[in-house]
C-alpha cells in the first residue's frame, strides 16, 4: 500500500512539474501552448513514468508535439529529478493520450442516434395503434364466465 501512496504522489509531482516547465521553461516552438498534460502513471518500483498527453491541432501539430516532447525529454527528467529529491529520477516515456479522440468517437455515435430517434419520431407522428388506443382485454369485458362460478 505505501507504494502505491509513493507512485501516485511521484506521478501527481511529475504531471505538475512536466506541465509547468513545458508552459514556462522550454523555449520549443513546437511544445506552444496546444500540449495538455493529461495523466502520468509510475510503476511500482519508481524508475519508468509514463507521462500522457494532448495536443489541440491537426495531425502535424500533433507529429510536431511528439517529436518537440521526445526532443525535451532529458531537460524536462532533470526538471522531476530536481524536484523529487529521490535517489532515482524515473525515465520519461511520453504517449498521446486518446481520450479526446475516443469522446469524439462516442459524440459522433451519440449524434447518430439522435438523428436515428428523430426519424423514427417524425415516422409514427400521424401513426395510429393497429388494435385500437387500449388493445388489452378488461375483466368486464370479457364474455368467456357468463356468470358462471365453479365451485370447488
Amino acid at each position: 500500500m505505501a507504494d502505491n501512496a509513493r507512485a501516485k504522489k511521484l506521478a501527481d509531482l511529475i504531471q505538475e512539474v512536466v506541465a509547468e516547465k513545458l508552459q514556462r521553461g522550454i523555449k520549443d516552438p513546437r511544445l506552444g501552448s496546444h500540449v495538455t498534460i493529461t495523466d502520468t502513471r509510475v510503476t511500482g518500483d519508481l524508475r519508468e513514468a509514463t507521462v500522457f498527453y494532448t495536443v489541440y491541432g491537426d495531425d502535424e501539430e500533433r507529429a510536431s508535439a511528439a517529436a518537440g516532447l521526445e526532443s525535451a525529454k532529458g531537460v524536462l527528467r532533470s526538471a522531476v529529478g530536481a524536484a523529487a529529491g529521490t535517489k532515482f529520477t524515473p525515465t520519461l516515456t511520453f504517449v498521446a493520450d486518446a481520450l479526446p479522440d475516443n469522446a469524439k468517437a462516442i459524440e459522433d455515435l451519440l449524434d447518430r442516434a439522435r438523428a436515428s430517434d428523430a426519424k423514427v419520431r417524425e415516422a409514427s407522428s400521424g401513426a395510429s395503434y393497429a388494435a385500437g388506443a387500449d388493445p388489452y382485454r378488461k375483466p368486464e369485458d370479457d364474455d368467456d364466465n357468463d356468470g358462471d362460478t365453479a365451485s370447488a
